[in-house]
């Protein structure tokens, strides 16, 4: 069993940089060990991977790298409204027929294989563990504690954050509504907060004393400058990296992120709210879709998956923060030494 280091300080990084964890491909255990070459702290993403999967993963890094990591948890959900699924299952049906796919009529609960998630990193711990959509119960996170891993919560309010620290998290990643990809909210319902990261960082500080993260929007020195002054003790990238060359992102997707000119925030596609590319699919049933994740996610994967297939960026899920138009190709290192750079001027 691989023992995690139990020192491991967010505040002490070389490169206080921390590349976000983006599940459905784009973070790569490559991509990790390129972060991680440039003194910052990769992360994995276990969404959506089983935990075979998620222990595949975490042994090439290990692989690739000698450098603390992350692993991040998508924490399940209550079941969302069969009746509002089924009825957008229906609004979508027309489009499944054009893209020559079957949408699934039978949704079972999903809990994104937590338990056996939970048991392999007890078993075999990583240095840091971070959760997203939610918080581990308080024995939960216990028990994580106890195998040596550091722990990170993500927020988007101060009520978050409270419950965060009450919990049991060692620190806290706080996302701004410039985020590209899923908002953190802990309730699938819940309309996310409009305040401004730059905002939202005080308004956390002033509930917590736990070391902060800052996520959402950096793509350029002078945004990672203002975050860490607003005070946080790390910046974490997601959007910047996705055109790196250890990304995982489709190449369509690379392409969208400087040729198309919005993003926006809808449930069309995993009926959570998420910051993509404004195209035809979210103008045309964003309005429509449930606040049910998994099951919005589960009945779009088809429909996604064709789009995907056909490089056709009007129908793709493109996950983007507000500085999509900032991101540059290359080798993560050098993505991530050039912000540091002109983050201090």
């Amino acid at each position: 069993m691989a023992v995690p280091p139990t020192t491991v300080r967010l505040d002490e990084l070389a490169v206080p940089v921390i590349g976000a964890p983006m599940a459905g491909g784009a973070s790569t255990p490559q991509l990790v060990a390129a972060v991680n070459r440039a003194g910052g702290l990769g992360f994995l993403a276990a969404g959506y991977r089983d935990a075979a999967g998620m222990a595949e993963q975490i042994a090439q890094v290990r692989a690739l790298s000698g450098r603390p990591f992350g692993m991040n948890l998508f924490v399940p959900a209550a079941p969302g409204d069969r009746d509002a699924v089924a009825a957008y299952r229906e609004r979508l049906r027309p489009e499944a027929r054009r893209r020559g796919v079957t949408l699934p009529e039978e949704i079972g609960p999903d809990r994104d294989d937590w338990d056996a998630k939970l048991s392999v990193l007890l078993a075999d711990p990583v240095p840091v563990v971070s959760y997203t959509f939610g918080l581990p119960t308080a024995a939960e996170a216990a028990a994580v504690r106890a195998a040596g891993s550091l722990q990170v919560g993500t927020v988007t309010t101060p009520a978050e954050a409270r419950a965060a620290e009450a919990v049991g998290m060692d620190a806290l990643c706080v996302q701004g509504p410039e985020a590209g990809g899923h908002r953190g909210t802990h309730r699938v319902a819940d309309e996310p907060d409009g305040a401004p990261l730059l905002d939202l960082l005080p308004a956390v500080r002033a509930v917590t004393a736990l070391p902060l993260i800052a996520a959402g929007g950096l793509g350029d020195g002078p945004a990672v400058a203002a975050a860490l002054r607003a005070g946080a003790v790390a910046v974490q990238l997601g959007t910047a990296l996705l055109r790196a060359d250890e990304s995982g992102a489709p190449a369509a997707h690379r392409s969208a992120l400087t040729a198309m000119p919005e993003t926006v925030v809808t449930r069309a596609f995993t009926g959570r709210p998420a910051r993509g590319l404004r195209n035809d699919f979210i103008d045309r049933y964003g309005r429509y879709a449930p606040p049910a994740y998994p099951e919005v996610h589960h009945l779009t994967r088809p429909l996604r998956a064709a789009a995907t297939s056909d490089a056709d960026t009007t129908a793709m899920h493109l996950w983007a923060g507000t500085a999509h138009r900032l991101t540059r190709p290359g080798p993560a290192a050098d993505i991530v030494a050039r912000l540091w750079h002109s983050a201090r001027g």
